[in-house]
């Protein structure tokens, strides 16, 4: 199971009431931290934990922290600091030398828990919304979880903030669903680029109507397998939620009719495999340039790591997608992929 929070909370539904479980969320952070506002984690009074709220450091000590909430039934927020020589945190080693702040509290049916089945099927439905946690003053239980799921899919994830509300204090956090990976083409080196989508957490769909390719057998960690016309890709695309495409049918004609497929669907990464010279040949066959891409096409593919095999061809491009995704510049602002031997 990946750390993803579709992935922790469909794992946590099927057993939510067999045992108890505290939810741990980051609420505050200062300085440097492997995990920021608003990561989530589970706790179960078997010991099962899911997700993670640090690099493995902290999460012995708030497995501790978590019994004794399930003990006494009221929520506690925790501070650890990693630069403090006195901290706990300090002792156990934990490396990012920052300010972790983590609240702790129960989740069942008395609290509708807490808003995580609704943010579990609104994910699963790929919606995305807004969740907003109480942080209870000390010895005080804490009020109930609002979640609110947007009205049109928002696949940008805005940084979790803490507001004041009339003397108490709410951390708001914007919950969206995994990135969903459109690959056009089902070759060989399609496999890897699937596989590591799939180890990210992410949806994926790989399209290829030529027999031979796109296999079951090749593909079974797909999510989907499409063999319809190239026409009806574009509403595929709009109807899935799909985030994100990586063209690589290693035909320029279909890599074209990918691309106009595509066009004006303003995803948040296209990715075209090849060189720089086959790529002006893709977009004078698809009659297209650019300009009707927002943002560009990433072509080649990827950043430059000096790999040439299928699974570099993965890491690569995946990492330029993940950037483009989750990070803070757009894809065009990245530098471009002009000399890798894998696009020659």
């Amino acid at each position: 199971m990946t750390m993803q929070l579709s992935a922790m909370l469909s794992s946590w539904v099927l057993k939510r009431d067999n045992e108890d479980w505290v939810l741990g969320t980051v609420f505050k952070t200062e300085g440097s931290s492997y995990r920021k506002p608003g990561a989530m984690s589970l706790i179960s009074s078997g010991g099962e934990q899911l997700g993670l709220l640090s690099g493995g450091c902290l999460e012995a000590d708030i497995r501790l922290n978590a019994r004794k909430v399930m003990a006494s039934g009221i929520p506690v927020c925790i501070r650890y600091d990693g630069d403090d020589e006195d901290d706990l945190s300090y002792r156990l080693g934990i490396g990012c030398g920052g300010v972790v702040y983590v609240l702790l509290e129960l989740v069942n049916a008395e609290n509708n828990y807490q808003g995580l089945l609704e943010i579990q099927a609104n994910l699963t439905q790929r919606q995305s919304g807004r969740l907003r946690q109480h942080i209870p003053h000390p010895g005080m239980k804490s009020l109930p979880s609002e979640f609110a799921a947007d009205a049109v899919l928002t696949r940008k994830r805005a940084k979790s903030v803490l507001q004041e509300t009339q003397g108490e204090t709410w951390l708001s956090s914007h919950i969206t669903p995994a990135p969903h990976l459109l690959v056009a083409g089902g070759g060989i080196d399609a496999q890897p680029v699937v596989m590591l989508a799939k180890q990210l957490g992410w949806e994926t769909t790989v399209w290829d109507p030529r027999p031979a390719n796109a296999r079951d057998e090749f593909f079974y960690m797909a999510d989907y397998r499409l063999r319809c016309a190239v026409e009806e890709l574009s509403g595929w695309t709009t109807d899935n939620a799909i985030n994100a495409a990586m063209v690589m049918t290693h035909s320029v004609p279909m890599d074209a009719e990918a691309l106009r497929a595509l066009q004006g669907l303003n995803l948040d990464y296209v990715g075209l495999l090849g060189p720089q010279h086959r790529r002006q040949e893709v977009f004078e066959e698809a009659g297209i340039d650019d300009a009707d891409f927002t943002p560009s096409v990433d072509g080649p593919a990827g950043f430059d790591i000096g790999g040439e095999l299928p699974e570099s061809i993965a890491l690569s491009v995946l990492a330029k997608c993940h950037a483009a995704i989750f990070g803070p510049v757009s894809v065009t602002d990245l530098p471009l992929n002009e000399s890798s031997s894998r696009n020659v």
